[in-house]
């Protein structure tokens, strides 16, 4: 028999076209007519009426409100279902994440969340045995690898590039085994995954929500309008015709679409009938069987039919759905944004939970009021959904998510500053640099600088102040060096500060140490400005060229390894097609990246400069245009050189959306390679028009080139290797030889035509005139075979914390007895329950890229932390939502085969 798997399905966007709270309660139906506590009430109402119909659903945050407003006799009512198999909960993190903009450690997060909520309120039966990411544009390989460190058996998601689909449809691959990782042993991180007919909506013609506007299948022979003939006829058809395209003799198909069963008896009637009717011809010969069904149950036929699958070792990116429609802009679309939810888990992960567990209780309940985490956790969860961070949601929405975010922090802030108090024994009011990116920032008598980091670091600190000359000492009293503060760059400066105080601070590992700030009333002048553009800067590492005639970098060098490369970098902005285009209508838009054509305008061919020196750090400040300006900066113990760029407001008087990019240029002979991170942690090779698994016919030369860089790229030859290291995500690719670009913001004038039906054009009360956006790029310069010693550290160093206090209060301390080997990140440090914390620690270098860092590292867990006593210690799954030992997963076997070894991570929950 043909086994016609039916999968009573709805996509629920944790925001997109209305707000999270908006399509919770069908507000704003004017937008979008949607409202999620209607869906589930209706389904489960009609689960309850046929005990052969299943539903799944995937968006926990959701599911948690919804389920908190029920009775108890309903809660049991519904457990019940989930028990029964009824009701099954797919993919079950608190969102559906995006798998190009999302940063590892916030997917983690989220997943466990939802996963946990799942798991307590549920037990076993509400575990999710599948990954269900149907509408993410586009899918990473550390999704894959997390998925399966997370114990799910297989993976199902509905768009992938449409030539790719063309010939996995022509070769029977639409069903694969997925081996995510190049360092973990097989089949540690292999996932099999499969891809769905249609998306994840209905066949055509067979949509039966309110929505939809097919015809119902109408059964009485009496009436004229009888169909069901014509029903199961087309049903058939579609049913061979999938078949032809995949491997056994089951297939999927999803029955139903965005935010549809709000009137769930329309559908289930309707399937009902579908089933009956097309069984009921088996009794004449008919070979085709139709059951409600759900991937779980679907999947679990696959893998009985005990095949070998087709092997996959890259990524699903970038995705094209035609020859002109790539969705690559959302890489970069909403540049401020993706850079607020980074900082925002940066908040959340190393400094909010971190100091939670370090203080204990007291954090929790101190001089400063009730601190909370939680309110922070689901903000950010929130804000990994393919329609946050991605950029992709109206403008309205943008807003809600940033202030969730902000809403989060600003209760985080109480249990920082009750952490900070126990911890360093003194009660002065904390007050929060929350306003550094527009140059406001309380300068008090002290600053408080925390190291989230299990490894001592040295990190600039950079505060805005209207002084010229400071003293500055550390924790032990010691003076750091009379700081002198130089002349900001005051352009669009929206804060009071004229000058900015810089100096080195020193931090202990996964703590704190404590700075004291004094005036000095007659201290030196100002750090001398020269205007005229100087030859070159240079550290006891690092030497950068400038040319002296366009102001322009013209090289670089490592003075350790005696490298030199040429350097050149500037700004350029692609124009945006309108969509009145002879090869295509498509614009670009909040999804879509469409240039109109392949050579991007160059901004300016010189810069206008001027040099700044102190005793801490070098800078050049370079002027491109009055909407564009940028500082190549340089301190005196640092290994990379800083690219702090400013762009905004784009101009559109002209009526041209813009897409702007910086581009490196440099004498690295790349023969169209480069490389680009996923999803922050593993690197994957990419060559210029090339995908590995079919023969690309290229149709979009730039944009068909791009692709997602969440925290870094490099390109290499034989001697040496480029890293840039980005302070968000954002989209790029080599187009040329020896060259890196990244997109660094986005302003349109029209609407792609995929859904969100607004352009992308964004602008504030503060820039009413449209959106400023300022950022980092750090560069470093190695060789190829030690340069990840440099670019793994230098990552993470993106995201510094600072918390000024407003009196006096020495400090100085470490969550640490000893620090951590170089190769091993503390990922996690949680709070779990009253006594008992989450603990991720990751061997955070892959097994080919470091010669000193690669190898197996082994930590002593008893003598690791400085305020906990590690009284017992069980290891869980990557989402803390399984006992290690008892994961069982579906094994699937390869078409072909190969391993990879060395790299490991471990997972503890510990009491403490």
């Amino acid at each position: 028999m043909l086994n016609v798997h039916l999968v009573p399905h709805t996509h629920d966007d944790v925001g997109w076209l209305k707000t999270v709270d908006q399509y919770f309660y069908g507000d704003r139906n004017d937008i979008q007519h949607a409202g999620v506590q209607y869906i589930l009430d209706s389904v489960v109402d009609q689960l309850l009426k046929n005990p052969d119909r299943r539903f799944i659903y995937v968006e926990t945050a959701f599911f948690y409100r919804w389920w908190k407003q029920q009775s108890s006799s309903m809660q049991q009512t519904v457990k019940k279902l989930v028990n029964e198999g009824r009701l099954e909960f797919v993919n079950g993190g608190w969102c559906m994440s995006d798998e190009a903009t999302t940063h590892y450690s916030a997917v983690i997060d989220q997943m466990t969340m939802g996963l946990r909520f799942l798991n307590e309120t549920f037990g076993p039966c509400g575990r999710p045995r599948v990954a269900w990411h149907i509408d993410p544009f586009g899918h990473a390989r550390e999704h894959a690898s997390m998925f399966a460190q997370m114990g799910y058996d297989g993976f199902f998601f509905g768009r992938l590039d449409y030539q790719d689909r063309a010939r996995r449809r022509r070769d029977k691959e639409q069903e694969l085994l997925w081996r995510a990782s190049d360092s973990l042993t097989p089949p540690m991180a292999d996932l099999f995954t499969g891809i769905l007919p249609n998306g994840y909506n209905p066949p055509e013609g067979f949509c039966w929500d309110q929505s939809c506007d097919d015809p119902p299948i109408r059964d009485d022979p009496d009436l004229e309008d009888y169909n069901v003939d014509d029903v199961v006829r087309r049903f058939l058809a579609i049913a061979n015709s999938q078949a032809i395209v995949y491997k056994t003799d089951h297939i999927i198909m999803t029955m139903g679409s965005d935010f549809q069963y709000e009137n769930a008896n329309l559908w289930y009637k309707n399937l009902d009938k579908l089933i009956h009717y097309v069984n009921a011809l088996q009794a004449n010969g008919s070979k085709v069987n139709v059951l409600y069904s759900t991937p779980s149950c679907y999947l679990q036929e696959l893998h009985r039919a005990n095949l070998t699958w087709a092997l996959k070792m890259d990524d699903f990116f970038p995705y094209a759905d035609d020859a002109h429609d790539f969705w690559t802009g959302y890489f970069t679309s909403r540049p401020a944004l993706k850079r607020y939810e980074r900082i925002s888990n940066s908040n959340l992960q190393v400094t909010c939970n971190q100091l939670e567990v370090l203080s204990g209780p007291a954090s929790r309940k101190g001089p400063f009021g009730e601190g909370d985490s939680q309110t922070m956790k689901k903000a950010m969860a929130v804000a990994q959904h393919h329609d946050a961070v991605s950029g992709t949601e109206k403008q309205h929405v943008a807003n809600d998510y940033a202030r969730r975010l902000a809403h989060g922090w600003q209760r985080c802030q109480v249990l920082v500053s009750n952490s900070l108090a126990a911890l360093s024994g003194s009660s002065a009011e904390r007050m929060y640099c929350d306003n550094l990116n527009i140059s406001v920032c309380p300068l008090t008598e002290s600053i408080n600088v925390y190291n989230p980091l299990a490894r001592p670091v040295t990190w600039p600190v950079r505060l805005p102040v209207n002084g010229t000359a400071y003293l500055v000492s550390d924790a032990n009293g010691k003076s750091v060096v009379p700081v002198s503060a130089a002349t900001r760059e005051v352009r669009r400066n929206r804060g009071f500060a004229v000058n900015e105080l810089v100096f080195q601070v020193q931090a202990p590992p996964l703590g704190f140490t404590t700075y004291s700030v004094s005036l000095l009333q007659d201290g030196p002048p100002p750090a001398s400005t020269q205007h005229r553009t100087p030859t070159a800067i240079q550290n006891k590492f690092l030497r950068v060229t400038f040319d002296p005639d366009t102001g322009l970098l013209s090289s670089l060098s490592n003075l350790e390894t005696k490298q030199t490369i040429k350097l050149t970098q500037n700004f350029y902005w692609y124009n945006a097609s309108d969509g009145n285009n002879l090869q295509s209508d498509q614009p670009s838009g909040a999804y879509i990246f469409r240039p109109n054509s392949s050579t991007p305008f160059l901004i300016s061919k010189t810069a206008k400069t001027e040099s700044i020196q102190t005793s801490g750090v070098q800078e050049v400040r370079q002027w491109f245009a009055p909407w564009v300006s940028q500082v190549v900066r340089l301190y005196t113990d640092s290994k990379a050189l800083e690219l702090e760029w400013t762009v905004g407001p784009v101009p559109i008087d002209d009526d041209l959306g813009k897409e702007v990019i910086t581009r490196l240029d440099t004498s690295i002979k790349t023969s169209q390679y480069f490389y680009t991170d996923s999803n922050g942690r593993e690197m994957l090779q990419r060559k210029t028009d090339f995908r590995p698994t079919w023969n690309l016919r290229q149709s979009e030369p730039i944009a068909g080139n791009y692709y997602p860089i969440n925290s870094r790229a490099f390109i290499k030859d034989d001697v040496d290797q480029l890293t840039v290291v980005t302070d968000r995500s954002q989209g790029g690719g080599s187009i040329h030889n020896g060259s890196l670009e990244i997109m660094l913001h986005r302003r349109l004038l029209y609407d792609d035509v995929r859904g969100v039906g607004e352009p992308l054009n964004e602008t504030s009360n503060i820039f009413p005139k449209g959106l400023v956006v300022r950022g980092r790029l750090l560069l470093s310069l190695d060789r190829p075979p030690s340069a990840a010693d440099a670019h793994r550290p230098l990552a993470q160093e993106v995201l510094p914390c600072q918390v000024p206090s407003s009196r006096p209060c020495e400090g100085l301390f470490s969550g640490l007895q000893a620090a951590l080997p170089p190769a091993v990140h503390l990922l996690t440090l949680t709070q779990w329950d009253k006594d008992s914390v989450l603990l991720r620690l990751e061997h955070q270098f892959q097994s080919w890229e470091s010669k000193l860092n690669s190898q197996p590292v082994t930590v002593n867990l008893q003598k690791l932390f400085s305020t906990l006593e590690v009284l017992g210690v069980s290891e869980l799954n990557l989402s803390a939502n399984q006992w290690k030992d008892e994961m069982t997963r579906f094994h699937w076997t390869p078409m072909t085969g190969t391993g990879h070894l060395n790299l490991f991570i471990r997972f503890y929950y510990i009491s403490s």
